[in-house]
């Protein structure tokens, strides 16, 4: 198939020397092309330029369909780097309680959060959980996602957390967007344990881990390391298990204080360290000049009303920070990117340009594939949405309540609406 997108207004996040991700000053550095063409050719992207350009090149070619773009923007897809999509059922009387004053730790300690989610979880059968969440899937797809990491951690135990991989890896079987997969046994720590976390923590390393990696369920392993939940002691002996059977880290970080999430993900090259309400001097000049991914959740702090993360600052030291959206039923029951990029500039202060590069090929990288998807490059995957009629990108994060995206295509190909 080859599919022309013509008179584009504005082609944005375009590169012609792809890289892997952008830090620092960089981050606020946009390529975009005005009066636009794109040429996809089966799944990935053969050229773009100027229509000018195409006309001058491309005079005598047909192509198999044609789209104008008059008016509209051209991005690619959002890569939503850290979400719990597959979860049993929401959780809107928790949100009740949080109203009524209570905070995510008080909930907790009553048996709500991850464990209330877990003995439902426990009840809920595969097709149940598996239609539910494609029901997510195709969701965030008509506001611009075209790919996404699902983690487990609402399993609690050998038998639920294979069960929900394996619910993931049907979803990355059948759904259209990229999907990567994390084992998050170590999401909390489950009431039997509660007075043996070690105890825990053994069942995950000589049981779980052994078999996630011989029934490849999964990309990645993460842990919750945090005030309340693991230790860095037990992360570290949860990572180094992890490690042994090829799976690479990313963490749960800093979201409840300075528990020194930060540093043992970057000594054990976590691909990403997510949450980082809590960041100091310490956690900021850890991270420089590694090959690990601040990854701010927005859509948890507003949700919860937490402190921010210190973005600016994190910027301003000279690291990337990519954004996505932790969609869960407990802390962020939304996976809406648009959402996302509206609250990095509002509650954040970041810029338009910061936002897009966030949002796209920096939270590609923190699942590992800024290679192939986040941006607009010769021979990547063609994942890109087609805006409405738009100002500009300053419009998309302005625009907060609105879905301003008309046009979604994934592989290659036009998604139905």
């Amino acid at each position: 198939m080859k599919l022309l997108l013509e008179n584009i207004k504005e082609l944005v996040q375009v590169e012609d020397d792809p890289v892997l991700f952008r830090s620092g000053k960089q981050m606020a550095k946009l390529n975009t092309i005005k009066d636009a063409f794109l040429i996809i050719r089966d799944e990935v992207i053969q050229d773009f330029g100027t229509m000018s350009h195409l006309k001058d090149v491309y005079r005598d070619d047909d192509f198999l369909i044609e789209i104008d773009c008059r008016d509209r923007l051209v991005y690619p897809s959002y890569c939503d780097s850290h979400t719990h999509l597959v979860f049993p059922a929401p959780r809107e009387k928790e949100f009740v309680d949080r109203v009524r004053g209570l905070s995510y730790e008080e909930i907790a300690r009553r048996g709500g959060g991850i464990l209330n989610s877990s003995k439902i979880l426990q009840k809920t059968s595969d097709e149940e959980l598996y239609y539910d969440a494609m029901s997510r899937v195709m969701e965030i797809i008509k506001t611009g996602t075209g790919a996404v990491e699902i983690k487990s951690g609402y399993g609690l135990s050998t038998k639920e957390e294979i069960r929900m991989l394996k619910i993931i890896r049907w979803i990355k079987e059948t759904a259209p967007v990229c999907i990567r997969s994390t084992f998050l046994g170590a999401h909390a720590i489950p009431a039997e344990y509660k007075n043996n976390p070690s105890g825990y923590v053994d069942v995950i390393i000589n049981e779980m881990i052994p078999q996630v990696a011989a029934e490849e369920l999964a990309d990645f392993i993460d842990v919750f390391c945090d005030k309340g939940f693991f230790s860095v002691e037990d992360t570290e002996r949860i990572l180094m298990a992890g490690i042994k059977y090829g799976l690479r880290p990313k963490i749960h970080a800093n979201e409840l204080g300075l528990t020194g999430g930060v540093q043992v993900g970057v000594k054990y090259h976590a691909l990403s360290v997510d949450h980082l309400e809590h960041m100091g001097v310490n956690e900021i000049e850890c991270l420089k000049d590694t090959e690990t991914m601040p990854t701010v959740l927005p859509g948890a702090a507003f949700f919860l009303g937490m402190r921010l993360s210190p973005v600016r600052e994190m910027i301003e030291a000279g690291l990337p920070v990519a954004l996505a959206s932790d969609y869960n039923p407990g802390s962020s029951p939304s996976g809406n990117m648009n959402f996302i990029s509206s609250l990095g500039c509002i509650n954040y202060k970041m810029m338009p340009e910061e936002v897009i590069n966030a949002t796209t090929i920096n939270s590609a990288y923190a699942m590992g594939i800024s290679d192939r998807l986040g941006s607009i490059a010769r021979g990547k995957i063609a994942n890109l949405f087609i805006t409405s009629e738009v100002p500009g990108i300053e419009y998309l994060p302005y625009s907060f309540g609105s879905n301003l995206v008309e046009t979604v295509i994934l592989n290659g190909e036009v998604q139905e609406h």
